[in-house]
């Protein structure tokens, strides 16, 4: 396996970060340590938690299962979400930041988080007071360096700006969605990374099971999160997708390829991106995403995959700008 570095922090990961969302909740703890063993002898070493995941659950049974290699683990969890009742166990202010890291190390048990997530951007906090707050985490030693998920260009950029200006530790590390269906991070986020040099771990590269061959325009699985969960029929209500799964599954079946591996391999190709998370409810699920592994996604397939779906328009919507045919000149 070869390993990518995180951005400019020197710290070595595998392709492939294994997300943990499911564990404590669609997997019980015997099938989660099941699939961390398979991601282990995989040569995967990037996990990927969050304090709400099953209620603390999945950040449980992983520092269960990274008791005997916490040293070879690269760990990231997140904070923002309510972790209980109080008006305050929610958010991004100082407070609450240090006392939900202190509970995610114990349940982690750890003594350090490698990459902290702010999970979503917190409107009601002062983006100065929450990178004072990670800052000050990283100077103790319980953090080793900041990251952001869910967040715009923008506020990454005002981010790098605040932390220069201040002297503070810089964010290191962001996870934004992507995948052939939601590709909006390839106008500004990814260029950004990669002026920057900001590491990228990806989320969603399956677009919650879309892109697995399940679906079509007229084609619906019995289950799954598409079909069982609001929050994900919403994300991916538009008729459009269904359009582009069925155009893709096509595409994977001519090549004799598995829909998920290559939906993995194509996030893993673009050049900005580090790692793609994946998760799974059982090992088997997991297979097809941990062959991404060893796909070698060449520049044409990647080009003709990404034909399949719209390329959103650049920055500045200026849309000759993308084609080398046509003169771009003043207004």
């Amino acid at each position: 396996m070869q390993y990518r570095t995180v951005g400019k922090t020197g710290v070595q990961v595998s392709p492939l970060c294994f997300g943990t969302m499911s564990f404590g909740t669609h997997a019980d703890q015997e099938t989660s340590r099941a699939m961390f063993k398979r991601c282990r002898d995989a040569g995967i070493n990037f996990f990927d938690t969050a304090d709400m995941y099953g209620g603390g659950r999945a950040e449980e049974i992983l520092g269960e299962c990274i008791a005997g290699s916490r040293d070879e683990i690269v760990l990231a969890t997140k904070v923002y979400y309510p972790t209980g009742a109080d008006v305050n166990a929610k958010g991004l202010s100082r407070r609450h930041i240090l006392r939900a890291v202190e509970a995610s190390l114990q349940r982690l048990r750890t003594d350090h988080i490698d990459f902290y997530f702010v999970h979503v951007f917190d409107e009601k906090t002062p983006m100065e007071e929450t990178l004072r707050a990670l800052n000050h985490l990283q100077a103790q030693g319980k953090i080793l360096y900041p990251a952001v998920s869910n967040w715009a260009a923008w506020q990454i950029a005002k981010a790098l700006g605040i932390c220069a200006q201040e002297q503070l530790a810089r964010v290191e590390l962001i996870q934004p969605m992507y995948n052939l269906v939601k590709r909006q991070v390839e106008v500004e986020i990814l260029p950004l990374a990669l002026s920057e040099q900001i590491g990228v771990i990806t989320y969603s590269p399956l677009g919650a099971g879309l892109l697995t061959g399940k679906y079509g325009v007229n084609k619906r699985p019995n289950q799954g999160r598409l079909i069982d969960e609001a929050r994900y029929r919403a994300r991916y209500a538009d008729g459009m997708n269904f359009e582009v799964a069925e155009g893709f599954a096509a595409y994977a079946e001519e090549h004799g390829v598995n829909p998920a591996t290559m939906a993995v391999a194509w996030v893993m190709s673009h050049p900005a991106i580090t790692a793609p998370i994946v998760g799974a409810r059982n090992v088997q699920q997991l297979e097809p995403s941990l062959a991404a592994i060893d796909f070698e996604m060449t520049p044409e397939w990647r080009a003709e995959i990404s034909a399949l779906s719209v390329t959103p328009a650049p920055s500045t919507d200026r849309a000759e700008i993308l084609d080398p045919n046509v003169p771009s000149g003043p207004q």
